[in-house]
């Protein structure tokens, strides 16, 4: 079954091992040693993150590693996107509803 990356994010272990993979590629061992889970509930996580291809997993010998790719999370980024505009407009009436507040109050408190 493929993942969704939204489904993928939404939870913070996995998006700890996101983080934690981000930089370096690590064995799957050594992931599952950065949490206080149990082993099995590091490896669903993994599983997850590799069937939305946020996570690729090589064999190396009898080891097997890990590492991000965060390419994936470009649906993400792309769906944020579309909300930046409505903030922005929110954030920049809001900035000018209290500056104008504050030029009142102001005018107020010279005139007393």
């Amino acid at each position: 079954m493929r993942r969704d990356v939204f489904q993928a994010i939404a939870d913070p272990t996995r998006r700890e091992i996101i983080n934690l993979l981000a930089s370096r590629q690590m064995n799957l061992n050594a992931v599952a040693d950065n949490f206080d889970i149990s082993r099995p509930a590091v490896s669903k996580h993994i599983k997850i993150l590799t069937e939305c291809g946020l996570l690729v997993i090589k064999q190396q010998g009898r080891e097997r590693y890990c590492h991000a790719d965060l390419k994936q999370l470009k649906q993400v980024t792309d769906w944020a996107e579309q909300y930046r505009w409505f903030w922005t407009q929110k954030l920049d009436a809001l900035d000018a509803f209290l500056t104008n507040e504050q030029n009142t109050d102001n005018h107020k408190n010279n005139k007393l």
